[in-house]
């Protein structure tokens, strides 16, 4: 097997006659037996790249293989090495939870006597075989969730395209997926990961690729992100959002990295942690301003996000233009 399951040369795709560009000169290489993380806000291009590589969507221009095979030229090749679980479970909620799995298996021409067994196989292993036998109609968001991932492993496939996995899930429901996708990979399966969530990139994937407006922004682990923005984050917490914006002109020279305002929080990178918080205590005294709350931090994948890019992955308030109108970029559940 190739050492990449999945390789996209300089992916373009354009909508509405070249006037929306989803994405622009992408190139991924998704190594063999990996998560590999496509990161970025809602209207990044995550989801295009996904269909693209699903045999969904064609590229406007470049070229890209799953599995050795041709996205364009050999579309049925690629289908029958991939699974694909979108943002939203698409399970069908007037069947029960095993009909789901049955049903998936035999749109795959897959043998009968198989597929009953590995469905209630996935079932088990997702921890549904208790729901095996009611209408899903009746299931949690979580569950929906775990039995269609399921579905999306029916067929046993070696690359597995996982698109916003966790959106809208409660903390312990991601947890438990979380867990379900790492170990899908220790048995082998490579996974293609789409995610706004900072810690599920930082948890999962070992590589990164952190798209922003259609483009490559950064790359590398999480580990090489974090190291670009220096060894700490200066935290200072006041009482009033006129004190911190104050405070923020006061130290705006301690770091060549800008500071961060949100409300009454101001968040800054700096290279030398202690010596720069001295400096702006004795600022913050001198200038007879009331500190509420200080700390200092390692950096995370989202102060990385908001040096490249000026705003966080999250953000509710960056409107993206998108084939079906204008769409508000979803926060963070």
């Amino acid at each position: 097997m190739s050492e990449f399951a999945v390789e996209a040369l300089n992916i373009v795709r354009t909508f509405n006659d070249g006037d929306v560009r989803a994405l622009d000169d992408v190139t991924l290489h998704v190594p063999t037996g990996q998560v590999f993380g496509l990161l970025g806000p809602n209207g990044s291009g995550k989801t295009t790249m996904v269909r693209i590589l699903a045999t969904i969507l064609s590229p406007s221009s470049g070229s890209a293989t799953v599995a050795g095979y041709d996205v364009v030229k050999q579309p049925n090749q690629v289908r029958r090495h991939i699974g694909l679980a979108g943002q939203n479970a698409t399970v069908d909620e007037n069947l029960t939870g095993f009909e789901n799995l049955r049903m998936v298996g035999l749109l795959n021409h897959l043998n009968k006597a198989y597929v009953v067994a590995k469905s209630r196989q996935l079932l088990d292993d997702f921890g549904l075989s208790d729901a095996a036998n009611r209408i899903t109609k009746t299931y949690s968001g979580g569950m929906r969730r775990r039995l269609d991932l399921a579905a999306a492993l029916v067929a046993n496939p070696p690359i597995l395209f996982l698109d916003e996995p966790t959106t809208g899930l409660d903390p312990q429901s991601r947890q438990d997926l979380w867990g379900i996708i790492e170990r899908l990979v220790e048995g082998g399966t490579t996974v293609l990961l789409t995610t706004q969530y900072l810690d599920e990139a930082d948890r999962l994937a070992r590589q990164l690729v952190v798209l922003d407006h259609g483009k490559i922004i950064a790359q590398g682990t999480s580990a090489q992100l974090k190291a670009q923005m220096g060894a700490t984050v200066l935290v200072l917490s006041f009482a009033s959002t006129d004190d911190a914006s104050r405070v923020r002109t006061l130290i705006a020279d301690l770091s060549d990295k800008p500071a961060n305002l949100e409300g009454t929080v101001i968040e800054m990178t700096v290279d030398n942690g202690p010596a720069v918080t001295a400096d702006a205590l004795r600022r913050i005294d001198g200038a007879g301003i009331a500190l509420s709350g200080l700390a200092l931090r390692e950096p995370s994948l989202d102060d990385v996000f908001l040096n490249l890019t000026g705003h966080k992955a999250e953000d509710p308030t960056v409107e993206d233009a998108t084939p079906g109108g204008r769409q508000r970029r979803r926060a963070r559940a």
